[in-house]
Parts: structure tokens; sequence; C-alpha cells
């Protein structure tokens, strides 16, 4: 039997809530969205959420609200998906990368403060399937300089460290609702804050910078349709019922690739499980990835090596000679094993049985 590398389901309550939508005309955004909206403020306890059409546009709303434009830099980590980047790019920004660190795909908080420069207007710390960044530390850089910091928390909905919530401990932090996500409506996203100011402005950019469409008096500021949509929410309503069950679900799945992986070639990226973070992926490290890849692909079993690290887009920055050399591993020997809120525990087995008959060959 094929082992996809990610597994989530759509269930009937889904089915049903999508269709009283559309039968109610709840297609656009509107009140389902809000009723959604205000259910993950229940959830995360912020005051403030408000949906998108994506994670990636959450990320550009939460930048353009910051009044981030061109000439500013900004600071992420060297590890993440390129919508990170992309983000700070289309607003002519500057991309300015730190490097992770050594045991964890994560910003190296310590080296942030010497790539600070009067050009700094945000640091954008990443929580990496769900761990943790140094919150603590970063927020306390970002006050001394008089910065604002943006968490990308697209891949840490429900993860916390001993502060709460990741996503809620700064100005803005924006989740990821695509669907190899914890919940997942197929595509969208939000972002919280609990600055008034901020979410009104959120909320305007997201509708052509005016929050009253029907009846605009004058047209404020820069924005477009970044709106979500009814029959998503819908969706989403749902599957955060189910949430609890979800993240169990996911935890249990990695604790069990670390039982029965340990000794192998495969190494696991370490993820604080005790301390409240929620592992969206089973990531490792394994050497000779692609062949890996190949092997386990014959054998039924599909997988997804890491993406390249952000230094690798030309477009996006151009210094050669800097080196990352925490960042190397994880783009070269990175390798995610099937991951997802519904993975059937029978194909962690077959998986694990699978790598364990290659190493003997």
């Amino acid at each position: 039997m094929k082992v996809n590398w990610w597994k989530t389901t759509i269930g009937e309550e889904e089915i049903e809530r999508v269709v009283k939508s559309i039968r109610n005309k709840n297609i656009s955004q509107g009140p389902v969205t809000a009723e959604f909206e205000s259910l993950i403020s229940q959830y995360l306890e912020i005051d403030h959420v408000v949906a998108f059409s994506s994670g990636s546009t959450a990320l550009l709303v939460a930048l353009m609200a910051l009044g981030v434009k061109s000439g500013d830099e900004v600071i992420m980590p060297n590890r993440t998906w390129i919508a990170t980047a992309h983000a700070v790019h289309l607003l002519g920004a500057k991309v300015v990368l730190v490097d992770v660190e050594k045991s964890r795909p994560i910003i190296d908080a310590s080296q942030i403060e010497k790539k600070i420069t009067p050009s700094t207007k945000v640091i954008l710390p990443v929580h990496l399937n769900g761990r943790s960044s140094n919150m603590k530390l970063i927020n306390k850089i970002a006050k001394k300089y008089k910065i604002s910091v943006i968490e990308d928390a697209a891949q840490a909905f429900s993860s916390k460290n001993s502060d709460g919530f990741l996503g809620t401990q700064s100005e803005i932090g924006c989740f990821s609702l695509s669907i190899a996500k914890t919940i997942g409506t197929g595509q969208g996203g939000f972002s919280v804050t609990k600055d008034k100011d901020l979410a009104k402005r959120m909320k305007a950019i997201r509708t052509h910078g005016v929050e009253n469409v029907k009846d605009p008096q004058s047209w404020e500021m820069l924005g477009l349709n970044f709106r979500y949509t009814d029959i998503l929410a819908s969706i989403g309503i749902e599957q955060l019922k189910r949430l609890p069950q979800r993240r169990n679900r996911l935890c249990e799945i990695y604790s069990l690739y670390l039982k029965k992986l340990n000794g192998t070639e495969f190494k696991p990226i370490e993820v604080d499980l005790k301390a409240g973070e929620v592992p969206v992926y089973n990531e490792f490290l394994i050497n000779n990835r692609s062949e890996w890849i190949k092997k386990l692909d014959k054998l039924g079993i599909e997988t997804r090596p890491f993406y390249p690290n952000v230094n690798k887009a030309s477009y996006l920055y151009d210094n050669d000679k800097e080196v990352f050399k925490n960042s190397l591993p994880y783009q070269e020997n990175g390798i995610i094993l099937p991951s997802g809120p519904d993975q059937d525990y029978s194909s962690v087995d077959q998986s694990v049985e699978a790598i364990k008959h290659l190493s003997q060959k």
C-alpha cells in the first residue's frame, strides 16, 4: 500500500457546514468568516484575528500594516519557506538573513543584534515546524532598538512555549491554513494582534485599504483584495472542533518515529513536546538523501526533501561571501517522513519497516 507523505481528511461535518453556507448564500467573506475569526481569538486568547486568502498574504499585510517600505530592512532566518522572504521583497524592502541554531532550524537569536542597522524595521522570527524561536531575547533586542517584531507562525498553530501560544508574543503573528497544516482549509491564513489599531489597518488593507467596502467615504490607504471566504471558513470551524485530537495525533506520530527509528541512520530534528511544541512534520536528517527518497518511493513510501535555504535565491540575496554553516545540513540532508493529523499508525510502521529493510542492504 502506498503511503502518502501527508494525510488529512475532510469529514462529513465540514461538507455539511459548507453546504449550509452555500444555501445561506454565505460565499464570500462574511458572517462565517467572522465566526471563524472569533473562535480562533478564543482559542489563542488574543483580542484580534484577521483572516486572509493565504498565510503569505497575512505576512505581506502585516508588513504593510507596520509601514515597511522600500529601503527598509527585515531580519529573518535563513531557514524558512520562501514566502517569508517574498513578502518582504515585494514591498521593496531588503531581506537580511541570520543563520539558524546548530541543533534546530530556527533563527539564532544571539546573532540578530549584529545584523541591525539604522534601516532595520522588523525582526521576523519563524517558528518552523512548531519550534519556538527565542522570543524573550528577540523582544528584548527589538525593544532596545525600537524595532517591530512579526512572528511567522505558519507552521505553529497551537504550538506553545512557557509564555503561551506561538504567534501571540509580538506585535503581529501570522498563520497558514493551507492543506498541509494542523488545521487546513485548502488555502487561507490569518494574523493575530493585541493592538486594536493594527487590527483595523490590516482589515482595511485586506479590502483595498477601506474597511467599510459598502460605502467608502474616501481612499484611506494602499490595499488589495486579500479576503478569505465563508466557504473556507466553514471547513475551518469544523476542523477547530477537532484541534485537540489533531494536535495529539501529530505528537503521537512524531513520538512513534522517534522510538522506532532510534539507532538508525535517521537522526531526528528536535521538537520539544514537553514545552508544548507541536511537530506538523516528522523531520529527520539523513546522508545520501536523494538516494533514500528514490529507494523509499520504490517501496511505496512518499517523502519530501527540505527546501533550499533562502540565501540560495539570488534575486533576494546576493552576498555570496556570507556563510550560513548551520543552515547547510538542513538544506542538504533534511527529509520529511509521512506526516499529517490523519496519518495512519500503520503507515508509520510501514515507513519504519521500509527504512530498516533498506538499512540492512
